[in-house]
């Protein structure tokens, strides 16, 4: 039997090579900004007027894989929001990658949080 013959066996393999694409795709500088870009515009549309000039993404010129996300403590919810409204519609490796840019903002909320108690 030749892999012509097996119809299962090509669909396998169109899936495995979308995949692919899909996580190489997902990975890229312009995709990551473009997601930062809508997650910056909802996260601003969320918030309450005197929140929406404390949201702001910026992609270094030089290093086109860092961000800087400046946003205020109290527009850290709103920020959070944006990025789980949006994971879904997210290709496979840009999520993972928004999963672990929550994590670490939510982290250094925590911090300065508790810096501020002290």
């Amino acid at each position: 039997m030749t892999l012509e013959d097996n119809p299962l066996s090509i669909s396998t393999i169109e899936k495995l090579a979308q995949k692919i694409v899909s996580l190489k795709e997902g990975l890229n500088p312009e995709v990551l900004y473009e997601w930062f870009m809508i997650i910056e515009e909802e996260a601003k549309a969320r918030a309450p007027e005197d929140l929406k000039g404390l949201i702001k993404v910026t992609q270094d010129p030089i290093l086109p894989m860092k961000f800087k996300i400046d946003i205020s403590r109290r527009a850290v919810k709103y920020f959070i929001e944006a990025i789980e409204n949006n994971l879904d519609k997210m290709p496979f490796a840009t999520r993972l990658y928004f999963q672990k840019v929550e994590e670490v903002i939510l982290d250094e909320y925590e911090k300065s949080f508790n810096k501020s108690m002290k």
